[in-house]
């Protein structure tokens, strides 16, 4: 569970407790559930993290809603979104293993996630990660009831496949922004997990060839 779990269930189960003591015990009922409520949603389950060579897996768990080709830098590149309802798990995950190259915090407005320009309008953080001759764009975006991103990390820091790097609080939308070749491994409608969902298979032949090219220099020493 996450630790802000705590922060907003205590102070709703002590409100409950004095409602109750002061009225009825009925009367602190709804504290209670919406303590109840903040303690299953800040949960931060375990999950298995696929070992493939190349796999890109989802950030976040829930929907996917769009899957199209977006610019970056003036770069084709292929981009999947995924839209958290608040019954989803918040804790968000490195899509890849590699080096932070940059994290930067945009201030926005705070329109339906599901909408398509909450992507380039809402307040989000964008990070970029950097491994295994691949670099691969996620961002936290808030939406119409999350209003606090979290990112735990910094620029410089190295990070495995599936840790965790933030949180999303009460609603959101993540996207994954990776190279436009890449082979997407699910489709518009797909429930995901973070940490265990493949989103996509980055292309391994640019690994090799970059393995073999070192491979060849050293050699020649």
């Amino acid at each position: 569970m996450v630790r802000d779990a705590y922060y907003y269930a205590v102070p709703l189960l002590l409100a409950g407790l004095l409602v109750g003591w002061l009225t009825n015990p009925l009367w602190a009922a709804p504290a209670w559930l919406l303590a109840a409520f903040c303690l299953w949603f800040f949960r931060d389950p375990e999950r298995v993290v696929p070992d493939a060579a190349g796999a890109v897996v989802s950030p976040a768990d829930g929907e996917v809603t769009d899957i199209s080709e977006v610019l970056v830098n003036g770069v084709e590149r292929r981009r999947i979104s995924i839209f958290l309802n608040v019954f989803n798990v918040h804790v968000n995950r490195s899509p890849i293993s590699g080096v932070i190259r940059d994290a930067r915090y945009q201030k926005g407005k705070f329109l339906n996630a599901m909408a398509a320009n909450s992507a380039d309008e809402n307040e989000q953080n964008i990070v970029t990660v950097e491994g295994d001759g691949h670099t691969v764009i996620f961002k936290q975006i808030a939406g119409l009831i999350a209003r606090r991103i979290i990112f735990t990390k910094k620029i410089g820091d190295r990070v495995t496949r599936g840790e965790r790097v933030g949180l999303i609080k009460f609603g959101s939308r993540v996207d994954v922004v990776v190279e436009r070749d890449v082979q997407v491994a699910v489709k518009v409608g797909d429930h995901v997990k973070g940490a265990s969902s493949i989103l996509a298979n980055l292309p391994l032949q640019r690994e090799l060839t970059a393995a073999g090219v070192q491979s060849t220099t050293e050699g020649a020493r």
